[in-house]
Formats: C-alpha cells, structure tokens, sequence
C-alpha cells in the first residue's frame, strides 16, 4: 500500500508540472495581459508599461512561468496581479463560500441517491422504478445553468420565496436565517444534478450485483433480505459511487463555476472565471494546480477506499 500511495503521488508531481505548463501558455498567449485591466482603463500607455515592467509582464514567458514555478515549490502562490494581494489569502476568503454549497449539494446528494438507486434496482420495472428513471433522466439532460433558472423562476419570480444573489440580502443586517434562504437555490441546483447520476449508477450497480450467484447463495441460505441487501449487495455495489465521490473533490478546488455564475456566489468557481477573463495568471495557475491535485487525492482515496471496502481488491 505505501509503495503504491509513493508511486502515484510521483506520477501525479509530474502530471501538475505538465499542467501547469500548458495552462500558463495558455493565459500568455491570450490577447491582452494583466496590466490592461489592472491600470485604470483612463491611464495613458506609459502608465500601463511602467506596470507591466513592474510586474516582470514584460519578461520572456520561460522567465515568468520560472519565477512562478519558483514560488510552487517553496510552497507560496505568489500575489494577485489584480488585487494586489496573496494569492493565498484570496482563495483563504472565497474557499468557505464554495464547501458550503458544494458540501451541503453531496451531502443531501448521497441521502437521496442511495435510497433511490436500491429501491429503484430492488424493485425494478416498477411504478417506483418508472418514475424515478424519468426524472433522473430529465435532471441529467438539463444543463446546470437552464435548472438554475427554472428554479429561480418558480422559486424568486413567481413565489417570491426564496432570493436569488449572493450570500447575504444587501441593506441588511448578516443573520443565519437569511444566509440559509440564499443557499437553498445553488444547493438545490447541484443536488438535483448529482442525484440525478448518481442514483442511476447505484441502479445500474445494484442491479448487477444482485444477479451476482453469492446474493442467491445468501438467500438460498436462508439470510433475512435486508442483511442480504445491506451486508453483501450494497457493499459491493456502492464501488461506482465511491469514484464518483472520489472526482467530486476537484469540485471544492474549482467551484460549481456555471452555478456560482448564475447566483453570483462569491467562491472559488467565480473567482477562477473572472480571473481568467482579467488574465491574473498567478491566481488562474493557483486554483488550476490545487483542482489538479485535488483530482489526483480524490482518485487516490477512491482506490484507498476500495481496498477498504472490498478486501479482495489489492492496489
């Protein structure tokens, strides 16, 4: 086990390197730079120069991906172009923002899946079976940001229940309650989403595993259905779901961008698209690095987990 966690966090050092590279090429070879959007649009070419030569924007870019990949390895993320501030202390501030949504949207995600996805294969072809495959069909097919309107259509325009910007009511003083009413729509839209796949994974697992011969050895025995069910058919079948959460991790890196987007919720998803859009490369190269190394743990972890779950799996 230790020589294989050693071998793929190796393997994975080289992958971020290798990424890093082609994201910061791609930044510096998008028209414009930094210092158009960080000098006031009113100032004069000089001005924007003297910034650029500041900065080093006016390097070659192997010695500006060098004095950045400089700071990687001493473990620092540099300043923010246009902020003028630690990049650390950015994704410091925005991080809480995107965990509360995207940890609330899997949390609610697996209380709703798992049940789904084993009534649906228990009971297959049923009425129960039948409806919940519509609907998750229906949540795959909508894209993120069309269900975000639907439901801020129903939910804001037409009830008039629920707001639909940002994480606090502007004007007004911060409370818990108003905060948890500006989480509902985003936590929503993500839920639906995931429990849309992921009931339908577990489905399709589920129904694999109970054609397996041991579950009609087990019920041939004579063992009660629930502990058939629970203790030797979900054990096995939850591996899909395992990988899934195991690729979700990235997302608390990345943020939901397209939800954050339409809600205006300051996280991680907005400040990776914005920042893009202003060239700011040590924050884009920060967030693109943490969601690929959050993508080689999260794999990591699903195949630790499978060990764990399944003893005759050997990593």
């Amino acid at each position: 086990m230790g020589g294989f966690i050693v071998r793929r966090l190796g393997q994975g050092a080289v992958l971020l390197a290798l990424l890093s590279v082609v994201v910061f090429l791609m930044v510096y070879l998008a028209p414009g730079d930094a210092a158009e959007f960080a000098v006031n649009a009113r100032a004069n070419e000089q001005a924007v120069e003297s910034f650029r030569h500041e900065m080093g924007l006016d390097l070659p870019w192997y010695r500006q991906y060098a004095h950045l990949a400089g700071n990687w390895a001493r473990l620092r993320f540099g300043n923010s172009i246009i902020q003028s501030r630690p990049v650390a202390s950015i994704i410091k501030d925005r991080l809480p923002r995107t965990a509360e949504i995207l940890g609330l949207s899997i949390l609610f995600s697996l209380l709703l899946a798992i049940p789904i996805g084993i009534i649906a294969a228990v009971r297959q072809y049923s009425l129960m079976d039948n409806v919940t495959t519509v609907l998750s069909f229906i949540g795959i097919a909508f894209p993120s940001f069309f269900l975000a309107f639907l439901l801020i259509l129903l939910f804001a325009v037409k009830l008039h229940w629920l707001p639909t910007q940002g994480a606090q009511t502007v004007g007004q003083p911060p409370s818990l309650l108003d905060h948890l009413k500006h989480l509902v729509l985003p936590v929503l839209t993500l839920t639906v989403i995931r429990t849309a796949n992921w009931s339908r994974y577990l489905r399709s697992s589920m129904l694999e595993v109970l054609r397996q011969d041991y579950i009609r050895t087990a019920q041939a025995k004579g063992l009660a259905s629930r502990a058939v069910l629970f203790r030797h058919a979900f054990r096995n079948a939850i591996m899909p779901l395992i990988t899934l959460l195991g690729l979700s991790l990235p997302d608390l890196v990345a943020g939901a961008i397209v939800t954050e987007q339409v809600f205006s919720w300051n996280g991680l998803g907005q400040l990776i698209v914005t920042s893009a859009g202003k060239r700011d490369t040590p924050v884009v190269l920060a967030l693109t690095l943490m969601s690929g190394a959050a993508v080689i743990i999260g794999n990591l972890l699903a195949d630790i987990a499978y060990r764990v779950v399944d003893p005759r799996i050997r990593v």
